[in-house]
């Protein structure tokens, strides 16, 4: 099921559900399910109104939802709230200019444990970013999150190498048929 825009709302309960029992398990378990719950849906009600917003929700045969992806084109000028201020801090300015801004940005995505190893991330993945502008899509995840980024990195997902002593704990992955920069 394709969502665009605000038509995501009419699925809110169900979708923020589906969000606290993936990113409240391992590794994300340090987090609190109340307040994930709460803040998912008060970003989901904004994000649903961000220009170009786009999500696909698949459902398993007995109509729960298995996976879902959402995103939007990252918009300039670059934001500095949630986790971006640390993507500026990684890459520099200049770089997210020239990389990020005005690529497609996977926001989330997330596959329920029954459906994993099914193909589902793949799947949803690339049907959110196959019509991507140019192939550039653009994706950030925690650096504890060892799975996830082998995910990305089976899927050949790249990351731009961040600027000296710029560390951080989430990891910027470029989409494969971007070239962008070398990982």
């Amino acid at each position: 099921m394709r969502y665009v825009g605000s038509e995501i709302l009419a699925i809110a309960d169900e979708l923020t559900e589906t969000y606290v029992d993936i990113f409240t398990a391992p590794p994300w378990d340090h987090r609190d399910p109340d307040p994930t719950r709460v803040a998912f849906r008060d970003r989901l009600a904004g994000d649903a109104h961000r220009p170009g917003f786009r999500a696909i929700v698949s459902r398993s045969d007995n109509g729960a939802v298995d996976g879902f992806v959402s995103g939007w084109t990252t918009p300039d000028p670059f934001r500095t709230d949630r986790a971006y201020g640390k993507v500026i801090e990684r890459l520099g300015a200049d770089r997210v200019r020239k990389l990020l801004v005005g690529a497609f940005e996977i926001d989330e995505l997330g596959v329920r444990p029954g459906a994993r190893g099914t193909g589902l991330g793949r799947r949803l993945l690339e049907a959110l970013t196959g019509s991507a502008p140019g192939g550039r899509a653009w994706l950030l995840t925690w650096n504890q999150a060892h799975d996830t980024l082998a995910f990305y990195r089976r899927l050949g997902w790249h990351e731009p190498a961040p600027l000296a002593g710029h560390e951080t704990d989430i990891v910027v992955f470029l989409s494969p048929g971007w070239s962008g920069e070398a990982a």
